[in-house]
């Protein structure tokens, strides 16, 4: 039997195990969490063992998060009608099933199918691991249930780097998708035993044109921006993938604006609270995303490190991320979210203008500076904007609200990895010397810094390994004075658009007995 979740005052009983339920969700977001970084250390030696040029490493990455955008909404409407828990369950199943694919891939187009199922398993589970929060955890609670997800998603952030470093140090790279295996089945148990059925029967069925309409909208404009520095912006099939993008996304918007129960719900973004905390992790993705795409190549091909040395000097960024999501809480609750979210943006585009000074002989030093001033203001940003977001939403909204927010966070994180590795594709070609080379090694080179040290060693070339050092160098302090100036001007937007709410309303919101979510005891038997 359901529990009764309207007392008789009508307020919402809070479920007893919702602490326990919440190590359920944490499992699963771990899993999500260490998968994120541990393909980042992987791509430079993937690339060298795979040939994969930058573009195909762009799709390794993009593969996954394309598929995970497009599928984020209609996944929290099927957690909504047909259970949070049950399609959580299948979500982390389906991310099993790509990863022993993935272990299993013999050449890049296998790694970039097996990366899109994971996409698949990850789009059920982000959405509804968020949107079971409000059914379970009251506005003064609430903050603190979002931060320690924050937290679980930010500890395999470090983690992924540095077992993905060792593994790759002792075993091939198929190991780095193995070791989703276990963490993905610690999380199917964890929702099996631990977490109590929620459901929203009369939410808005799955709209199957318009799941196609997103995919194939945010698939094409991805494909036009990770392919033109090759092809070139005025190349025909590329004008025509972003003319294509621009109609499907249109088509889109038209069609959700037209329909009773939309599942784009245009409604929450008229909200300020909603849009603008959005807005905020959004950009916050994007650096986040590009960053951790253009670090990896710099710390192992520049800086001469191997894979585990490369996962272990990106901890001054996760660490410092993990010390602000943890603080964030109690300094939204003095100063209010407006104030921290700016102040994190802010030291983001420091922190970006700081690490754009890079030099090839900066040494590690410098980068483990900017890098930790990185860390915090991703920290102090996204926490507060994510719990903003969510805050804003109507309960009965819960799983397609979630699902938006997160939607436009990955479509943030695929547009960053798109367009800054874009950038510093396209830079890292025109600045790379080449001269003295025959046509195919030239061009072999040119793909990524990885393959113009492979080059330069067999061919004895100290100074295309120097020049591909610059380049790359050159490209990714343009990378960061990208990240920099958007992280500004999303900061100005936040300081005079935000909402200014605290982190613990000091009244008790009532809630409407007609919106609240049944919740369901956990039974290991079904």
């Amino acid at each position: 039997m359901a529990t009764v979740t309207v007392s008789q005052n009508n307020e919402v009983r809070r479920d007893p195990r919702r602490w326990w339920a919440l190590g359920a969700l944490v499992a699963s977001m771990l899993t999500l969490g260490f998968d994120t970084t541990i393909l980042n250390v992987a791509l430079p030696t993937m690339a060298g063992d795979l040939g994969a040029t930058t573009g195909q490493q762009q799709w390794m990455a993009d593969s996954y998060v394309i598929v995970f955008a497009a599928l984020m909404l209609p996944a929290g409407l099927l957690g909504d009608r047909f259970g949070r828990r049950r399609m959580l369950i299948v979500g982390l199943g389906i991310f099993l099933a790509g990863s022993v694919a993935g272990s299993l891939a013999g050449d890049v187009n296998w790694v970039i199918a097996a990366r899109t199922v994971m996409g698949v398993g990850a789009a059920l589970v982000t959405p509804l691991a968020l949107s079971v929060l409000p059914s379970l955890f009251g506005p003064d609670e609430r903050t603190k249930a979002v931060g320690i997800i924050s937290a679980a998603s930010s500890l395999g952030l470090p983690l992924g780097p540095i077992i993905g470093g060792w593994l790759l140090n002792h075993f091939w790279w198929g190991s780095v998708f193995l070791v989703n295996i276990p963490m993905a089945a610690i999380g199917i148990a964890a929702c099996v035993f631990l977490l109590p059925e929620t459901s929203d029967p009369a939410s808005p069925k799955v709209d199957i044109l318009s799941t196609a309409f997103t995919a194939a909208g945010l698939g094409a404009l991805i494909y036009a921006i990770i392919e033109a520095p090759s092809r070139g912006w005025s190349d025909p099939l590329i004008v025509g993938m972003l003319l294509g993008a621009a109609i499907l996304i249109a088509a889109l918007v038209l069609r959700e604006r037209r329909m009773e129960r939309p599942m784009l719900d245009m409604e929450l973004l008229a909200h300020r609270g909603f849009l603008f905390n959005t807005m905020a992790a959004t950009l916050v993705m994007f650096v986040l995303s590009g960053l951790l795409f253009v670090l990896p190549q710099y710390l192992q091909a520049v800086l001469g490190n191997d894979a585990l040395g490369t996962g272990v000097r990106l901890l001054p960024m996760m660490g410092g991320l993990i010390v602000a999501a943890r603080a964030a809480q109690p300094v939204v609750a003095k100063f209010g979210s407006r104030a921290v979210i700016t102040a994190g943006l802010v030291v983001l585009a420091f922190a970006a203008v700081l690490g754009s000074r890079t030099t090839v002989d900066s040494g590690y030093g410098f980068t483990a500076l900017w890098l930790s001033i990185t860390g915090f203001g991703f920290g102090f940003s996204i926490v507060p904007a994510m719990d903003g977001a969510l805050g804003a939403l109507p309960r009965d909204r819960a799983g397609s609200g979630s699902g938006l927010l997160m939607t436009m966070r990955q479509v943030g994180a695929a547009i960053g990895i798109a367009l800054l590795g874009s950038l510093l594709a396209s830079t890292f070609r025109d600045r790379l010397d080449v001269t003295g080379l025959p046509a195919k090694a030239a061009d072999t080179a040119g793909e990524s810094v990885v393959a113009a040290h492979i080059v330069g060693r067999k061919t004895g070339s100290a100074d295309l390994i120097a020049s591909a050092n610059s380049a790359y160098v050159h490209g990714m302090g343009l990378v960061l004075l990208v990240c920099g100036a958007a992280a500004l001007v999303t900061a100005l937007l936040a300081a005079a658009f935000l909402p200014n709410t605290p982190a613990a309303p000091a009244a008790k919101e009532e809630e409407d007995p007609a919106t609240a979510v049944a919740v369901a005891p956990a039974d290991a038997g079904q």
